[in-house]
C-alpha cells in the first residue's frame, strides 16, 4: 500500500522520482506482448519531451518508473517560471490516459483503468536510489512473473548490460562504481533474496548524502 504522501509528492526541477501505479481492480494491465510495447511507445511519446525515464519495470497489473526532469526542459521551465510539478503531472496523465483508452478498446472495457492519482515518491539519498533500482528491476521475480528477474524482457535491466549505453545509463552505473559492480550488486541481492518494499524503508532516504 502506498504512503499517503506518495499521492501528493510534487515533482521538482532536480532529483529522481519513483512513479508507480496499478490497475484499479488488480486485473491485468497487459494481456499480450503488444500491450507492453504500446505502453513503452506511449511513455516515449508523452514523457520523453519532459522526463528521462532511466529505470522501469512493467508487471502484470502495475508498473514502476524511475524518472528525472530533463536538463534542457528544466532550464526552459525555470526561464518561463512554470511549475515543474504541473507540467510533469500533465504529461504523465496524458501518457497513462492514452494507454488506458487503447487498452479499454482492446478489452471492450469501460471506465477508469488506473488508480488515481498515480503514486510518486522523491528519491533524496544515494543509498536509497541504489536499492530502489534493484527493487524496480527485481519486481518481476518478486511477483513471480519469472523465476529470475534478469530474464524479464519488460524491464530496463538488460539495457544496462548492453555495450551501447547512453549517458543516462552510464550515470546510473556510476552510482555502483562500474558495470561489473552494478551487475554484482543485483546478483548479491538476488542470492540473498533481499527484496524490500521502498515505501517501508524511508530510513534509507537519509542514510547517505542527499542527491543534488
Amino acid at each position: 500500500m502506498a504512503k499517503k504522501s506518495h499521492y501528493s509528492t510534487r515533482f521538482e526541477y532536480s532529483g529522481y522520482c519513483h512513479i508507480y501505479n496499478r490497475v484499479i481492480d488488480r486485473k491485468p494491465l497487459f494481456t499480450r506482448d503488444e500491450n507492453f510495447r504500446f505502453f513503452l511507445s506511449r511513455m516515449q511519446k508523452y514523457s520523453s519531451p519532459v522526463l528521462d525515464v532511466q529505470v522501469y519495470c512493467l508487471l502484470s497489473n502495475h508498473f514502476h518508473l524511475l524518472v528525472r526532469v530533463k536538463d534542457k526542459f528544466r532550464v526552459r521551465l525555470a526561464t518561463a517560471e512554470q511549475d515543474p510539478h504541473l507540467v510533469v503531472t500533465h504529461c504523465t496523465q496524458r501518457f497513462l490516459q492514452s494507454y488506458a483508452m487503447a487498452f479499454n478498446r482492446q478489452e471492450s472495457r469501460v471506465g477508469s483503468l488506473f488508480q488515481q492519482p498515480f503514486k510518486r515518491s522523491r528519491v533524496t539519498s544515494q543509498n536509497y536510489l541504489i536499492w530502489l533500482i534493484f527493487y524496480i528491476h527485481s519486481n518481476a521475480q518478486k511477483d513471480a512473473m519469472v523465476t529470475d528477474f534478469r530474464n524479464w524482457k519488460w524491464s530496463s535491466y538488460r539495457k544496462f548490460l548492453s555495450p551501447q549505453r547512453d549517458r543516462f545509463l552510464r550515470q546510473i552505473i556510476s552510482l555502483y562504481g562500474s558495470r561489473k559492480e552494478f551487475i554484482d550488486f543485483h546478483n548479491q541481492q538476488l542470492s540473498t533474496l533481499s527484496f524490500f518494499n521502498p515505501t517501508r524503508m524511508d530510513w534509507l532516504q537519509d542514510a547517505q548524502e542527499p542527491l543534488l
